[in-house]
């Protein structure tokens, strides 16, 4: 305690933090409970590590807000109409599941209410037969690249999770035409109405990006749902609609160097760059485990060298 009080003595990191340690400090002799005060210390470790982050990414935040400002002034008049059907560029990074984009997750977006879209598939490197399986759905608004070299990621286990899939997100954002991007990961599923429900509340609403609620499958047959995000939590990527000049806004591959997703890093530059964001309370997309899967996430059983994207 005395030391995270030495620190934030020597750094601007507010007086919230400080309210927050010096209340733990003072207090920690009284009749407080124990619950209480491992709550204050519980958010006193996040504003801090929030002011951490903030201050690892402050150049590249300085950066993309002045992007950000550009962008608005040369772009934000195309979306003053508050209907309209616009294009929509659903971009998936992917490696090696091309039986599962087959039969779970490009389903859920040819099945969609709304029609004016692209799929815009990216493979990091595929070496299995995923061109071919897309190849044979015959939709002319499906579109495969597969990039010649895998991203160059780090191999320890958390640090891959942590930014897997990050280059052909990028590319996504490269060849995709649409006025509006929906990322999605290559084992996760849109409801039927994802885009639609995203795009009407963003239109109405004057927002650059717009998320709703994600339902995971955390073990098998049990599902949580995931909805509105705080500031010390990531906008989770299949959830997501926004306006394309937000690509400038990339997947930084080195995000695990500072302990991050490559998610929340974006979603905290999001936040800091001031990003007009809404949330619509519904689920909008799904995170069913995959076959074989017992567990999710960085604890999920999955191939050699590979991670959720």
């Amino acid at each position: 305690m005395r030391a995270l009080r030495s620190q934030l003595r020597a750094t601007p990191a507010g007086a919230v933090l400080r309210h927050f340690v010096n209340r733990l400090y003072g207090l920690r002799e009284s009749t407080l409970r124990a619950a209480e005060r491992a709550d204050l210390r519980s958010r006193a470790g996040k504003e801090y590590q929030y002011w951490r982050n903030k201050r690892c990414l402050a150049a590249l935040i300085t950066s993309e807000y002045q992007l950000l400002l550009k962008a608005r002034q040369e772009q934000e008049a195309l979306y003053k109409m508050r209907d309209g059907d616009p294009l929509v560029s659903v971009i998936i990074p992917t490696w090696n599941r091309g039986e599962l984009l087959l039969s779970r997750t490009v389903p859920s977006i040819l099945n969609q209410t709304y029609p004016h879209l692209e799929i815009i598939i990216v493979g990091d490197c595929c070496t299995d037969n995923t061109g071919e399986l897309l190849a044979s759905v015959g939709d002319p608004r499906l579109h495969f690249h597969n990039l010649p070299e895998r991203g160059q990621y780090p191999s320890e286990k958390k640090a891959l999770w942590q930014v897997a899939g990050s280059v052909p997100k990028n590319k996504g954002l490269e060849v995709c035409r649409g006025a509006w991007i929906a990322p999605l990961d290559d084992d996760d599923v849109f409801t039927p109405d994802h885009i639609e429900s995203l795009l009407r509340y963003a239109q109405k609403n004057d927002l650059e990006l717009v998320y709703g609620k994600l339902r995971i499958e955390e073990a098998v047959g049990r599902w949580k749902e995931k909805g509105l995000v705080n500031k010390h939590m990531s906008i989770q990527n299949s959830t997501m609609l926004f306006r394309s000049y937000l690509k400038l806004f990339r997947s930084d591959i080195n995000a695990w160097k500072v302990g991050l997703t490559g998610d929340y890093h974006r979603t905290v530059r999001y936040r800091e760059t001031g990003v007009r964001m809404g949330y619509l309370d519904k689920v909008v997309a799904l995170m069913p485990l995959r076959p074989g899967q017992t567990k999710m996430g960085i604890s999920a059983e999955d191939r050699p060298g590979a991670a959720a994207l």
